[in-house]
């Protein structure tokens, strides 16, 4: 188990979807979030623009806005079809025409994840290969309609009724695509208790 006792734990994030994972682990933390500019160089379309987001969202406190013993979480989600990455759709349009771009094909979800303390600031990523099933027209939009999934990179949630129907597989991290990777998030977060012990 961690011990996480010498900090005060802070997810720098609004997604119920991470504050689920995060108290599954049994990791006690506040929400703190500050929205950030999510814009990212056009010429990117790999990790590197998860890790910059999710930087960006650790970075946006300053020092006199944390306790000195502050251990801050946050991560940023990307999906990647072919060459293009889908962030969070920004009308219904939007997320209908990423999901058509998803359905019947593979794609990648990146989540980064950066830790920060008083003492440094790590950044690292997980990726997961994720096969789409086929859907209708009709089917793509109920979804829509109904889980309004403008919240979600790719415009849509593993956890919801289109991840029960429509995922055919998922290779890598199940929890990743849900926006934190908590396998590799608890190795790291052993790594930062172990050094903070030396």
């Amino acid at each position: 188990m961690l011990k996480l006792d010498k900090y005060q734990v802070f997810l720098a994030s609004k997604s119920p979807r991470r504050q689920e994972l995060l108290k599954g682990m049994d990791i006690s933390f506040s929400v703190l979030s500050k929205e950030v500019d999510e814009s990212f160089p056009t010429e990117w379309n790999d990790y590197r623009i998860a890790c910059m987001l999710a930087e960006r969202k650790a970075m946006a406190f300053s020092a006199n806005e944390l306790p000195q013993d502050f251990l801050l979480i946050s991560a940023d989600t990307i999906v990647i079809v072919g060459s293009t990455v889908l962030n969070k759709p920004e009308s219904r349009n939007e997320a209908v025409q990423m999901i058509q771009m998803l359905s019947g094909r593979e794609h990648t979800v990146v989540t980064a994840v950066s830790l920060r303390t008083s003492e440094k600031l790590i950044t690292f990523h997980e990726s997961s290969q994720v096969s789409f099933g086929t859907l209708t027209a009709e089917e793509i939009e109920q979804y829509v309609d109904q889980y309004k999934p403008y919240d979600k990179a790719g415009a849509y949630g593993i956890q919801e009724w289109i991840g029960y129907v429509a995922i055919a597989s998922v290779s890598g991290s199940f929890f990743n695509v849900m926006g934190l990777p908590t396998h590799r998030l608890y190795l790291e977060l052993k790594k930062i208790t172990q050094y903070r012990q030396t």
